[in-house]
């Protein structure tokens, strides 16, 4: 895990995703738990508590995978990269960073050339288009993109003597 303070981006796209984390499992839960006791209760259920569940669990899981990766929680192997020397890992870690934030933007420019058709896609009940979960997807690339390119900037502007240090560490690449 990462030491650093978090800045105000960071910060920012912590609070973005823990709101969408807490408001979609919310949602969820008290749909979920309706429709259970509606479902015991007078022996029917409501035809679209089915589908808001199943719309939100994307922006769930992007919500919690972008906060994952803020707090640098992804498994990561490490023992290469602390054999080197801190000139090198430096550089190692900076062009890592920048590699992943190029793959997360593609990723995230492919989903949204994406949109168009899958917004066509309509869910059987609410009617609601399939680009609402695509959008979940584009939006956390994006985050993560921006998340990747700032700890490239990070990891450049550390000083070499400081990530010679036990008690420093450079920020490694969550792949």
């Amino acid at each position: 895990m990462q030491t650093t303070e978090f800045n105000v981006v960071e910060r920012s796209v912590a609070a973005l995703c823990r709101a969408v984390l807490w408001l979609s499992t919310m949602v969820i839960f008290v749909i979920l738990v309706a429709n259970t006791v509606l479902r015991y209760a007078t022996g029917s259920s409501v035809q679209w508590a089915n589908e808001v569940p199943e719309l939100l669990f994307p922006w769930l899981v992007m919500s919690g995978v972008v906060l994952a990766s803020l707090q640098g929680a992804h498994i990561a192997t490490t023992f290469l990269m602390e054999a080197l020397p801190g000139s090198v890992r430096r550089m190692v870690t900076t062009v890592s960073w920048v590699v992943v934030a190029a793959l997360y933007a593609t990723l995230s420019v492919a989903t949204y050339r994406m949109l168009d058709i899958v917004h066509d896609e309509k869910s059987p009940i609410l009617q609601l288009p399939g680009s609402i979960t695509y959008g979940c997807v584009m939006a956390g690339m994006a985050l993560l993109a921006l998340l990747a390119v700032q700890s490239a900037w990070r990891a450049w502007h550390t000083p070499i003597q400081a990530s010679v240090s036990a008690d420093f560490q450079v920020p490694t690449a969550h792949w």
